[in-house]
């Protein structure tokens, strides 16, 4: 498939996976007269990194467990898995805050003609 269905099939933009190809976080893409085929594999990878920026890793980090599985070495599963393990420590801390977040406006709603009317006066 083209670049266009790729796009299409993963809601990544044309530009996000020419740069995925670019910076290493998908393996290169075969071309055929200059034209990219993308496989089943390529997908999987664009669906993954596309999961793991949505999970708040960054692109450096990102990049380098990539590259410990493009590897495809044993001896760096204990990396790649402390990769995976800041990445989820990171993502429930945002969502702690999230959470916290949603309470608090709650807060102000259920209080709001009790409390939240007087205190906006002082903001």
């Amino acid at each position: 498939m083209n670049i266009k269905k790729a796009s299409e099939m993963t809601g990544v933009s044309i530009d996000t996976i020419r740069y995925y190809e670019k910076i290493g976080l998908i393996m290169p893409i075969k071309r055929l007269n200059g034209i990219r085929k993308f496989n089943e594999r390529n997908i999987n990878q664009i669906i993954f990194a596309k999961t793991m920026r949505q999970a708040g890793l960054g692109i450096e980090l990102l990049k380098d467990y990539v590259s410990l599985v493009f590897e495809n070495d044993s001896s760096t599963v204990l990396a790649r898995k402390a990769i995976l393990a800041e990445a989820i420590e990171k993502l429930n801390d945002k969502i702690d805050e999230t959470i916290k977040a949603r309470d608090y406006l709650e807060w102000k709603i259920d209080n709001y003609d009790t409390h939240m009317i007087n205190a906006e006066n002082n903001l």
